[in-house]
């Protein structure tokens, strides 16, 4: 697997062009969004259609965070805004994790049955009440508690054969802006920002599959965003912080990307600054081009990069959907949801 391209598709089934896309040698997978779903078997045949493209195998992921973000709806368990478990566990820590973890396990679950083996979850970002983008999508205002949660939900996930990747390094909670729109700037402090925003990332290093950086520019440390920065990327993460699973770009048609220039060059940049993968979508012109740069100038995995791939495809799988433990789980979410939040 030399892929370094993760890109979109156009909707319920492929086209030509889509499966032209996917059969280049730098499509490493596909991320999945609201417009490629109708209901879970034409999700299936979708997911089994693009596994057959291509020999190698490949990365089928989706943000299904819950809440606000969740692609997948009809059909799959209603997965509450994460800011709803923090108060859970507010009121009692240790339950607040049992429900966080039967989280991932039932979000996990649902998702490999169809096929999917990654999501892009869980939000490790602080809930600073000024980032509408983040919001109630965050666990909690404090670090500790997005630690313990994340921690139980990413094991969750684990049992189920699905990968985590936790976002948005080193933290979207301490801007107003939305990356998908504009720009966003950071002018906290190093020490600040590494002693509040970056420890739930610092505590899940080794749990996580990947992370994925934001595009958020923090001028006190470097001059570029985060998801373009070998600051953040190689000295921060990988050698502060000691992460050694993958690097996952946020979306690199963000409006907040483009002002590092054309596709190619982002692309360039976000490689050199340390990501392991890029993400292109909802913009099929710039996936094109993407995808031939990726090739062009033959960017292809080392060895440790591919094996992170193939264990992040071949997480065993502990609980799957309809077993007992799944049931289990689910009973307790809804228990819990109702008991305590209603």
């Amino acid at each position: 697997m030399s892929g370094r391209i993760i890109i979109d598709v156009s909707g319920l089934e492929l086209t030509k062009q889509d499966r032209l896309r996917i059969q280049k040698p730098s499509c490493a997978g596909v991320i999945l969004f609201t417009r490629n779903f109708d209901n879970k078997e034409q999700l299936k045949q979708l997911v089994q259609h693009i596994k057959t493209i291509k020999d190698e195998p490949l990365l089928i992921c989706v943000d299904q965070e819950g809440g606000r973000v969740q692609r997948f709806t009809k059909g799959f368990t209603k997965i509450p805004p994460m800011e709803n478990i923090g108060k859970i566990w507010d009121r009692d820590h240790a339950h607040g994790c049992s429900v966080s973890r039967d989280l991932g396990i039932v979000l996990g679950a649902e998702l490999k049955d169809m096929g999917v083996n990654l999501t892009f979850a869980p939000v490790l970002d602080i809930n600073r009440n000024k980032n509408s983008v983040i919001g109630d999508r965050s666990f909690h205002a404090e670090p500790l508690a997005i630690i313990e949660l994340s921690r139980n939900f990413v094991d969750g996930l684990s049992q189920t054969g699905v990968g985590s990747v936790g976002k948005h390094f080193p933290g979207h909670g301490g801007v107003s802006a939305d990356t998908h729109l504009a720009s966003a700037i950071d002018d906290r402090e190093l020490s600040e920002i590494i002693d509040n925003d970056a420890k739930p990332f610092a505590a899940l290093t080794s749990g996580l599959c990947g992370v994925m950086p934001a595009h958020v520019s923090f001028p006190n440390v470097d001059s570029l965003p985060a998801c373009f920065s070998r600051k953040w990327l190689q000295e921060i993460l990988r050698k502060r912080l000691d992460f050694q699973g993958l690097i996952f770009s946020d979306d690199l048609s963000m409006q907040a990307a483009k002002l590092l220039g054309d596709i190619r060059g982002r692309s360039s940049i976000a490689f050199e600054a340390g990501c392991d993968l890029l993400l292109v979508c909802n913009d099929p012109a710039a996936a094109d081009e993407a995808l031939d740069f990726a090739e062009r100038i033959k960017i292809t995995n080392d060895q440790r990069t591919e094996e992170k791939i193939k264990t992040l495809i071949d997480i065993p799988i502990s609980i799957s959907v309809g077993s007992l433990e799944y049931l289990a789980s689910l009973g307790r979410v809804e228990t819990a949801l109702e008991e305590h939040l209603n």
